[in-house]
């Protein structure tokens, strides 16, 4: 539920609320702090072992201290900000002071790092205290969440299903209210695709947007960004203004302060989207994905938005081969030492071994072919953005499958080749670098469960693209369809 009118909110109510009005209602003291982390550890413990989204989880009293320590900052009228005692889960691949990140793994099980991701750093100078984790696929490969230390997270809606990934904790706990928001991340769709299959809502920003802490690989994170998650569009936008914003330890941070939280209300109509479906046939799909992805497009249209057919006009096979250079060069450089390690060795998933092989055989000329591929894939979305204003297509080529599987090794007859094959839908928004949005487009298939539609926009247009889709929840009222 959503309300106007903070000093009324029933404490039973509390985890229902959108984050915009807890925030609110937080800072005018019609809610305690206490009250706030009382009501949503009751919801953890309740729903989460229905799903195993959250992990790692603090001792309840230390935390309710912390959340008195909130209220007795509010009370000598210091506001730290606006996640001011926000009960908050940290995707369990981002580093958290003090606090146990696995990144799913054997080799990090017990893991305690003594400094914070940089958005880290932020949440908490907004305010947020720290509960603990939220699961992760082993080393976040994959988009299904399971590995061998705390086990797999199930779909918010029916536990006998995928929750997605590599933010699957993320989306689980986020659609059944177990916290107020979600930090994700994304590299190949991992943000994307399990907010589209637990009915949330998932931003990727423009790269740069969301800067991290360089590490060895400073120039090379081109790919991978952290991004909020979020039930309503305006919770997205207040995440992202805590997220965003230059850092000059990052080099690729973009040169701009942090995108403020702001009404995102506006007129759209005559906007034009380009609909690139699964890519002319290039990419399979299961039955019932185009024609949801097609339905929630005429969310947009209701909105008064033009949407027709587009073309990226390239040779999938380019697009693939340049993503898998991409993909193996950074595996490779991240992980080679934990390779080279017989015993470590042997604590790693298959797929992290074919990530390292693959980029350990690389060569120079190879990484330059995938640079000029992914040089003409941006100029191909730069043309598009002369006719279209965004471009739209599904998040996932496939409804949450059974919990028990690994990934999906076949889809409509065609045999996936890899691990990730099965997403590569997700490819060309982060190869380009532009902002991309997953909205809940809403429910198909054998099993009637959720599923995405990704929005891409503008290089920078961020805040654009997050009016389009407040335009497309207006209409489409994808919070009144969450799990309860």
């Amino acid at each position: 539920m959503t309300t106007t009118s903070p000093d009324t909110i029933p404490l039973d109510d509390i985890v229902t609320l959108d984050a915009t009005a807890l925030s609110a209602a937080i800072k005018t003291k019609a809610v305690s702090c206490r009250e706030v982390m009382s009501a949503h550890l009751a919801r953890i413990e309740a729903v989460n072992g229905q799903v195993n989204a959250i992990v790692s989880l603090r001792d309840p009293a230390v935390l309710l201290a912390e959340a008195d320590a909130a209220d007795e900052d509010l009370a000598r009228g210091h506001w730290r900000g606006p996640l001011h005692g926000f009960p908050h889960t940290v995707k369990d691949l981002a580093a958290t002071k003090g606090l146990r990140t696995t990144l799913g793994s054997p080799l990090f099980k017990d893991n305690v790092p003594d400094t914070d991701a940089l958005f880290v750093e932020r949440l908490r100078a907004a305010g947020a205290i720290l509960i603990g984790k939220t699961n992760v696929p082993e080393f976040g490969l994959g988009s299904h969440t399971y590995n061998p230390v705390f086990g797999t997270t199930r779909n918010a809606y029916d536990q006998r299903f995928s929750a997605g990934g590599s933010s699957g904790g993320a989306g689980a706990a986020l659609a059944l209210h177990m916290v107020p928001l979600a930090d994700g991340s994304d590299f190949g769709g991992s943000l994307r695709n399990p907010a589209g299959w637990n009915g949330v809502f998932g931003l990727r920003p423009s790269q740069g947007r969301v800067p991290a802490l360089p590490g060895p690989e400073g120039y090379l994170q081109q790919l991978g960004t952290d991004g909020p998650m979020a039930r309503t569009v305006a919770d997205l936008s207040l995440l992202l203004s805590v997220m965003s914003g230059y850092d000059s330890r990052a080099p690729l941070s973009i040169a701009q302060p942090p995108l403020p939280a702001a009404l995102l209300e506006g007129d759209v109509a005559g906007q034009r989207i380009g609909w690139l479906g699964n890519f002319g046939g290039a990419v399979p799909v299961e039955d019932g994905i185009l024609e949801l992805g097609l339905s929630a497009l005429g969310s947009l249209q209701q909105a008064g938005c033009v949407a027709e057919e587009a073309s990226l006009d390239m040779a999938w096979d380019r697009i693939w081969a340049c993503w898998l250079v991409w993909r193996h060069s950074l595996m490779a450089g991240r992980y080679r030492t934990t390779y080279e390690n017989p015993e470590k060795r042997g604590l790693l998933k298959p797929e992290m071994i074919f990530e390292i092989e693959g980029g350990l055989g690389l060569t120079a000329t190879a990484l330059y072919d995938a640079s000029e591929t992914r040089t003409l894939l941006y100029q191909r979305f730069l043309a598009l953005f002369e006719r279209y204003d965004a471009l739209a297509l599904p998040s996932a080529q496939v409804f949450p499958f059974a919990q028990e599987l690994d990934w999906p090794h076949a889809i409509a007859g065609t045999p996936m080749d890899t691990y990730h094959r099965w997403i590569e839908i997700m490819v060309p928004g982060s190869l380009s670098g532009c902002p991309v949005i997953c909205v809940p487009a809403g429910f198909g298939g054998a099993n009637n469960l959720p599923s995405g539609l990704q929005l891409i926009g503008r290089p920078g247009g961020d805040r654009e693209l997050l009016k389009l889709a407040a335009a497309f929840e207006a209409v489409s009222r994808p919070k009144q369809r969450l799990p309860r």
